[in-house]
């Protein structure tokens, strides 16, 4: 039987002893761990690789620990977060748990309250995704139409006007709810595969492709067209079903 693997703890603190001293306490309770002094320097990092939690200092020399959270968000990029901080006001408290926070922990701090902390946003990030079939779907996500079709997550099934009920593969579902919660918008190929998949995943659009061809397969086999769901070449894609076309309406072909 093959140990679990060692979650990656992500530290940036820019105070050095201190950051090789956690680092130290959080190798010996079994947890890898990746240093770093400056904000941009863990962003880099995050949009290439993954970790499974960032302990993250407020005050940074290039930006605030807040700035960084805000600017991982804007990239797509959702990782556990414990601020580990000598900011003990209120105020300060309270903005990094409503930006997303996990914990918040001031110093300074025992090292056996911080493990524990840090072991229990672990448990409550690997339950949260339990539920989940994609990254952007989950088993008890309510059913919806996707073109006079009706989805239903619960059972990985679709429901077609002519009454045959078939079984829908988990990244299909990913693509429809991925469409159907952004309709009238002209989509990426890199967006579709992020949200499905996750950012980090080593996926191709040929692969993206190949499920795509597999929807518009089942959907014809059971008489129904999806005119609403165009290609963008060079682009993406888009599902329109109400007619609404973005500024990139000339350049939208069906299949």
């Amino acid at each position: 039987m093959h140990p679990s693997p060692k979650p990656l703890i992500l530290i940036v603190e820019d105070e050095e002893e201190l950051a090789k001293l956690i680092a130290e306490q959080l190798e010996a309770a079994g947890m890898q761990t990746q240093v770093y002094y400056r904000c941009a320097h863990a962003s880099r990092f995050l949009k290439n690789n993954f970790a499974n939690l960032l302990l993250l200092d407020i005050n940074l020399p290039d930006q605030s620990g807040f700035q960084l959270i805000e600017e991982l968000k804007l990239n797509g990029i959702s990782i556990p977060t414990i601020f580990l901080t000598g900011n003990t006001m209120e105020a300060s408290k309270v903005r990094g748990l409503e930006i997303g926070a996990d914990d918040y922990v001031t110093k300074p701090f025992s090292y056996p309250e911080l493990i524990a902390r840090i072991r229990a946003v672990l448990r409550r990030a690997e339950s949260a995704t339990d539920m989940n079939i994609t990254k952007n779907a989950r088993v008890n996500d309510a059913p919806f139409m996707f073109c006079d079709a009706k989805i239903t997550p619960e059972r990985l099934e679709i429901t077609f006007p002519n009454g045959v009920t078939a079984k829908l593969g988990g990244k299909e579902l990913g693509i429809v709810s991925y469409l159907n919660a952004n309709r009238g918008v002209v989509i990426t190929r890199k967006a579709l595969i992020h949200s499905v998949w996750g950012i980090h995943a080593d996926v191709k659009s040929r692969s993206l492709d190949q499920y795509i061809v597999k929807v518009r397969t089942l959907f014809r086999a059971n008489g129904l067209e999806l005119d609403a769901f165009r290609t963008v070449h060079g682009i993406g894609y888009i599902f329109d079903p109400d007619g609404a076309m973005s500024a990139a309406k000339k350049t939208v072909t069906f299949q």
